[in-house]
């Protein structure tokens, strides 16, 4: 992948979900309220606190993809939320699901750019 390319994936990534990981914080962006099943399944998230640690492991990927400093390992740990962010809008909210669509893209080309440095780890 092109190094500028790669760079404006990663910053965009980075700047996504900087500003998602925050939001869970301080609420800055308007949310619609959740189906009934959904508000269920956030209100079990939020009294376990696992929202919180979500909301850490976001912020924290965020700078280091901005930052470029320990990328291709929190882009690894950030597909654990990617994919659990689709599967819960195509269980709960498939209307709302285009955010997680693009989160998930974005991580994987992010995964794809970071691939030599995943090179040790895949081999067998």
């Amino acid at each position: 992948m092109n190094s500028k390319v790669f760079m404006v994936i990663r910053i965009l990534l980075g700047l996504f979900v900087l500003m998602f990981g925050l939001n869970k914080f301080f609420q800055f962006i308007p949310m619609d309220a959740p189906a009934d099943d959904a508000a269920t399944y956030f209100g079990a998230l939020m009294s376990t606190q696992t929202l919180t640690l979500v909301a850490i492991v976001e912020i924290l990927t965020g700078l280091a993809l901005i930052f470029n400093k320990y990328g291709a390992l929190m882009a690894l740990i950030l597909m654990s939320v990617s994919v659990n962010a689709v599967l819960f809008h195509v269980a709960l909210e498939p209307g709302t699901i285009m955010g997680a669509i693009i989160l998930i893209v974005l991580n994987i080309a992010v995964l794809f750019g970071y691939k030599d440095k995943y090179k040790d780890l895949l081999r067998a």
